[in-house]
């Protein structure tokens, strides 16, 4: 496993080369004043050397990090890491010294008379810089570790809370088909069974043909025992989305349960694409919803679709039951 402490962003880089470029700039420009030279030529002097401090850092750094310290025993780090540093920094300032007489910009007499003094004792300040940005590094990747481990356990215990709150309902219903209708019964265990094993996977997210076949599995289990009053209806255009797993089917558990009576002819169900794209709206003709309030399964879904998705469910019709599922920028990632 690629050790937390060795991962630099990109985006790390670009603030490294920002910073340096800046601060050299400004540093080398307030030093050129107060030895009367021109402002601008110690700023150019700068940028180029906190450029090309920065480029032999990302060379060098990225090299070791990829290639020689995963292969050798972290007690060998620190040595290497102040070697390749200060390399950095020494290296860096001779080559930006040798830019800048390239492009004739003024340079100190110090620069010429004593250039192997000055690149050493920058290349000591590069490793002391070094040094605190790697542990700034490490603190922020131990701190996005443990966020990412925290939410996919919290994702993990909302599935498990999900679940048996379906296995509770399929079992009950089999139990009631066991002494009316044998074959029935052995009919809905097949089901049970087909079902579990299109959602054992351990993903978070499926898309959204997978999570319709679910539905249509559910659905099917739950009309051997509502003898084929259950109507689903699905969309004719089906996106390749992706969404929490058992998001619609919940919703469709819900209207099942809350909404239908074995009075009723049928119960219609109806799966519809928002005009965008980007949520879902799942509909039942049952009875009316009292109020907009979520109860634990609902609630449990909500989470998931904030942890996965950035997105969220709403209530947007009590009488005629409509639940509007928002689908953000999936992934299961969520650290990313």
């Amino acid at each position: 496993m690629f050790d937390i402490a060795l991962q630099i962003k990109t985006k790390d880089w670009l603030y490294i080369l920002l910073t340096g470029v800046t601060f050299g700039m400004f540093l080398s420009a307030f030093g050129y004043t107060l030895l009367q030279h021109h402002w601008l030529e110690g700023a150019l002097y700068g940028v180029i050397l906190g450029f090309s401090i920065t480029f032999f850092s990302l060379l060098f750094i990225s090299f070791m990090n990829r290639y020689i310290l995963p292969k050798i025993k972290p007690v060998y780090w620190l040595f290497l890491a102040i070697i390749f540093s200060f390399l950095s920094g020494f290296l860096g300032t001779l080559v930006g010294t040798l830019l800048a007489k390239l492009f004739e910009i003024e340079l100190l007499e110090l620069f010429n008379t004593k250039l192997l003094s000055i690149a050493t004792a920058i290349g000591v300040l590069t490793y002391i810089v070094g040094a605190l940005l790697y542990r700034f590094v490490k603190m922020r990747n131990e701190k996005e570790r443990l966020d990412h481990e925290y939410i996919q356990s919290r994702l993990r215990s909302l599935e498990t809370q999900l679940n048996p709150h379906f296995l509770f309902n399929a079992l009950n219903s089999i139990a009631e088909l066991i002494h009316q209708d044998p074959q029935k019964a052995e009919l809905a265990v097949l089901k049970v069974s087909s079902f579990l094993r299109n959602t054992m996977s351990e993903k978070a997210l499926i898309t959204l043909p997978e999570e319709l076949a679910n539905v249509r599995d559910y659905v099917a289990l739950e009309n051997i025992r509502f003898s084929g009053k259950i109507i689903l209806h699905l969309p004719q255009d089906i996106l390749p989305l992706n969404l929490p797993k058992f998001s619609i089917q919940l919703l469709v558990e819900n209207a099942i349960k809350h909404g239908f009576s074995t009075k009723e002819e049928q119960l219609n169900i109806s799966i519809k694409l928002s005009e965008d794209a980007k949520g879902i709206f799942i509909q039942n003709d049952g009875k009316g919803l009292q109020s907009k309030k979520f109860g634990i399964g609902l609630n449990n879904l909500k989470q998931r679709l904030e942890l996965l998705c950035k997105g969220g469910i709403e209530i947007t019709s009590l009488e005629k039951p409509t639940f509007y599922l928002s689908i953000g920028d999936c992934c299961e990632n969520t650290s990313s």
